[in-house]
């Protein structure tokens, strides 16, 4: 456990795109330029997908122009062949694509079978490949679906080891709606980690049940040392009622500090990023660490 550990900051993307109050692009860079700055270098700053179908995400082009300037590895996710070519045209040079583990969410969410969301970003790995770009996959419902109940491992590790075999460079596996416990998150980890190597695995959970943290310390005795986190908690899920948002960044830092691997990651300037964009969102924010550390704030001021 005295090893590194990566944090992948997603609240610029994943977080805000399921707030319902839209953020602007001007205080979406400076969100960004506050993470980069607090010691996060690996942020996802948007997603080219379809204005009418995430309204929260318009701009991404621009966001991702006005931090090109700063020093950091910056993602961006694209559902399509339309959404590469917006990326590439805006610079990226990381991408992500996503599938479901579940058939109920995949139609759900976009509409179409688990095996065809597949085909459709095939052409998109076939590109990005030929033009030298990074592409990261995304899993969603790893531990649970709210359409299907239980998913089991397996299908987990089929899309794992298909997303991997096209060419992925790291499978990102998401509990969407929070859902998972300590013993069935390090299940997971070991099945998938039996197909794709832990080294090219993240965790990306969501705190609906307050599992989040005891999941990824399950996780990260399996081996794996990516995690996925979000500002302030931000996000959630609309397909999900009641599914709250991502882990907090803030409680990440807080536990793997507390046990020894350094982050890298200042506090304070997190802090200071977190409570700005919750003014923004007009609500306080939901992370353990942040409402302790501004309690303490306030007492002491």
């Amino acid at each position: 456990m005295s090893d590194r550990v990566s944090i992948i900051e997603v609240g610029p993307r994943d977080g805000l795109q399921n707030e319902k109050t839209p953020i602007s692009v001007a205080d979406r860079i400076a969100f960004v330029e506050r993470l980069i700055d607090a010691g996060l270098p690996k942020v996802e700053v948007g997603a080219f997908v379809s204005p009418k179908a995430v309204p929260q995400m318009m701009g991404s082009a621009e966001v991702l122009r006005g931090v090109s300037h700063l020093r950091g590895e910056f993602h961006v996710l694209v559902p399509n062949e339309k959404g590469y070519e917006a990326s590439q045209a805006a610079g990226a040079k990381v991408i992500a694509v996503f599938a479901s583990a579940s058939e109920g969410f995949s139609r759900a969410n976009i509409n179409c079978s688990v095996a065809e969301s597949i085909e459709r970003f095939k052409p998109v790995l076939a590109r990005a490949k030929a033009d030298g770009i990074k592409v990261r996959g995304y899993i969603s419902c790893v531990l649970g679906c709210p359409f299907d109940g239980e998913v089991e491992p397996q299908a987990v590790v089929n899309v794992a080891r298909t997303l991997f075999d096209l060419g992925c460079y790291e499978i990102s596996l998401g509990d969407t709606i929070g859902v998972g416990t300590p013993v069935k998150a390090r299940e997971l980890m070991r099945a998938v980690g039996g197909s794709v190597p832990a080294a090219n695995l993240a965790m990306h959970f969501h705190d609906t049940y307050g599992q989040a943290l005891a999941n990824l310390y399950a996780g990260m005795e399996e081996g794996v040392r990516v995690i996925d986190s979000a500002a302030g908690g931000l996000g959630g899920c609309p397909y999900a009622p009641g599914a709250t948002g991502n882990v907090a960044t803030e409680d990440v830092v807080y536990m793997l500090e507390g046990m020894g691997i350094r982050t890298g990651v200042d506090m304070e300037k997190l802090l200071a990023a977190t409570n700005e964009v919750a003014a923004l969102l007009g609500r306080p924010p939901v992370s353990r660490v942040a409402s302790a550390l501004n309690a303490k704030k306030k007492r002491a001021s």
